[in-house]
């Protein structure tokens, strides 16, 4: 049995939700395993801290904002709100408030991408993405999203160039290790090479947007920088044998390398009495 939940007539037109679907009424309290997730839901990535966070006011204020669903296969899938279902599900939630939605397939998929971005819950590359499926699915312009969305051309159009970054610089921006600046500024170089060597050093040395864009300018003057030699590592094993023969000679020993194959042991005595010992130990 389903409970009745009030709407506000502003939220209500807001949603523009229906009177009554399936004998429901358009705003009730669901079982949560009634729901399923929306598989062209333009989020992907949901921080489990923050999922955590938000599971802990759950449990002490409930879900204040209901999700927005729509009737499908004997299921309500989600149309808005999957974040709220899945910190629901951690904090032990049985029933979620949720408003029905009539909408075809392609409406579902553009309603989540204009909520979301309404919201400001993606993150500028699942914006992208989300960008781009609109295009790719209805066959749009930039204009045509820009308008659907409530942007301006142009930033649709510079969200979208953030696809064609690298991989490790798109998950980067992602997890936030990178700004949306520093995306920006690595888009003015041309090859992939140059933006995952700037990109290494801006994770690496934690570069400001500013720090940023002057690297990249270094870069666009001198595109093939010669690397710095890095100093020779240790040789373990050599230091291991080193270490045996200081024990067993009890002086100072050194194993030089010379040239590719060859090198020269070193025993070094203060005095011809510990020059004498050394020699005796070698039973001559």
């Amino acid at each position: 049995m389903v409970k009745k939940g009030g709407l506000g007539r502003g939220m209500a037109a807001l949603l523009q939700v229906t009177d009554t679907i399936g004998g429901h009424s358009d705003y009730f309290v669901c079982p949560i395993e009634k729901i399923r997730p929306n598989r062209n839901q333009p989020r992907k990535h949901f921080a489990v801290d923050k999922l955590d966070e938000l599971a802990a006011s759950i449990r002490e204020k409930g879900i204040i904002q209901p999700l927005v669903v729509t009737q499908k296969d004997g299921f309500y899938e989600i149309i808005a709100g999957e974040r709220r279902w899945r910190a629901a599900q951690k904090a032990g939630i049985r029933e979620v408030p949720v408003v029905i939605r009539e909408a075809s397939e392609d409406g579902v998929l553009e309603l989540a991408l204009i909520e979301n971005i309404q919201r400001q819950d993606l993150n500028a590359i699942e914006e992208a993405q989300a960008y781009r499926s609109l295009v790719e699915h209805f066959g749009i312009s930039h204009e045509d999203v820009a308008r659907r969305v409530g942007k301006n051309r142009t930033s649709v159009t510079n969200s979208l160039r953030l696809l064609k970054l690298p991989a490790e610089v798109q998950q980067d921006i992602v997890e936030e290790r990178m700004s949306m600046g520093h995306a920006r500024t690595l888009l003015a170089l041309e090859s992939p090479e140059s933006i995952l060597m700037a990109r290494h050093e801006i994770v690496q040395r934690q570069l400001s947007v500013r720090e940023a864009e002057n690297l990249v300018r270094r870069l666009k003057m001198n595109p093939h920088p010669v690397p710095k030699k890095r100093p020779q590592q240790p040789d373990l094993l050599m230091g291991a044998l080193e270490e045996q023969l200081q024990k067993r000679f009890q002086a100072r020993v050194a194993i030089r390398k010379v040239g590719t194959k060859g090198g020269r042991l070193e025993i070094h005595f203060s005095d011809s009495d510990e020059l004498t010992r050394i020699i005796d130990l070698f039973d001559l």
